[in-house]
């Protein structure tokens, strides 16, 4: 399956895998990238070094390219964006900001820069400013979040550039691929999916959270904070939004959730950790290699579009 994604990445089939924290980590994005996808290494909050030696790591098993997901809120954003520089990373996607001032170091380095992006305006800077494409992130995702949905946010993002756009939000199988080329997109990026596959260095407790998720299974805590995030619900997102809705402050709230994601990743505490899982994880149903994934569902879209 080649489009403009394949072809700006020298991948095999237009299937990005989102930028996880915790999730994201060297043999995720190793197993990505051999399947023929690009497999993402997420920088999160994590230390400097820490992200130098998952970059090495990947390399002793990945010859073929894979990324980095900078969040350009971390603390030691600077240092990071010159570590991908130094470490040869072919391409890096960004969130909770503007790489504007990377840009020119980045794409100096033939780094493919592509940006996170949740509303037209933005993917409107991000191409002035020399974005390669856009990731345009619906609702329905996991994580932090914007407020416009897959299905509206794609078509209108790629009526307003002319760079290629990748789909993300709500895609879990072939329909939701074909679905985002009938919009205009040149591909798609997966995150809640890929937290059940094989490779992922996931807590079983939490795969087993997804792979048991309903359609109605997840909540957007944060909305109050002007940063909200879709989980699957349990204790936690119960108490945050009772604490919400009681107009607790900010501080209140992030003591809450204060190292939530950690805990459900590494420690299984699916009571008590953040949970983040997409609107699709009522579509995940069994848990796979990175290989199986991809392949199923470029399939699945492939049998569907030559159908149409």
């Amino acid at each position: 399956m080649r489009t403009a994604l394949t072809e700006l990445l020298n991948i095999e089939y237009p299937v990005i895998q989102g930028g996880m924290s915790w999730v994201a980590e060297y043999h995720l994005a190793s197993a990505v990238s051999e399947a023929g996808g690009l497999g993402l290494i997420a920088a999160g909050g994590a230390p400097v070094e820490w992200l130098r030696e998952q970059i090495r790591e990947a390399k002793k098993l990945t010859n073929k390219p894979f990324g980095v997901n900078i969040m350009l809120m971390h603390p030691q954003v600077d240092e990071i964006a010159k570590l991908v520089v130094e470490e040869g990373v072919r391409v890096v996607t960004t969130g909770a900001g503007s790489p504007e001032k990377y840009m020119l170091m980045w794409k100096e380095a033939g780094i493919k820069v592509i940006p996170v992006v949740a509303s037209v305006a933005m993917a409107k800077r991000m191409e002035r400013c020399g974005a390669d494409a856009l990731v345009a992130e619906g609702t329905e995702a996991g994580g932090h979040i914007g407020e416009t949905t897959t299905f509206v946010l794609v078509p209108q993002i790629v009526d307003a550039v002319n760079i290629p756009v990748i789909a993300a939000g709500g895609i879990a199988d072939g329909r939701g691929m074909a679905a985002a080329f009938m919009l205009g997109a040149v591909g798609v990026q997966m995150g809640t999916h890929f937290v059940v596959v094989k490779e992922a260095q996931v807590h079983q407790n939490y795969k087993d959270s997804i792979l048991k998720a309903k359609d109605i299974d997840t909540k957007v805590t944060g909305r109050t904070t002007g940063h909200p995030v879709r989980c699957l619900r349990n204790q936690m997102t119960k108490e945050y939004l009772k604490l919400e809705a009681a107009g607790a402050g900010l501080e209140e709230l992030e003591l809450l959730s204060l190292g939530g994601l950690k805990k459900a990743v590494v420690d299984g505490d699916v009571q008590n950790g953040s949970l983040m899982a997409g609107q699709s994880a009522g579509l995940v149903k069994e848990e796979c290699t990175c290989k199986e994934l991809i392949e199923r569902i470029v399939a699945e879209a492939t049998s569907l579009m030559e159908r149409r």
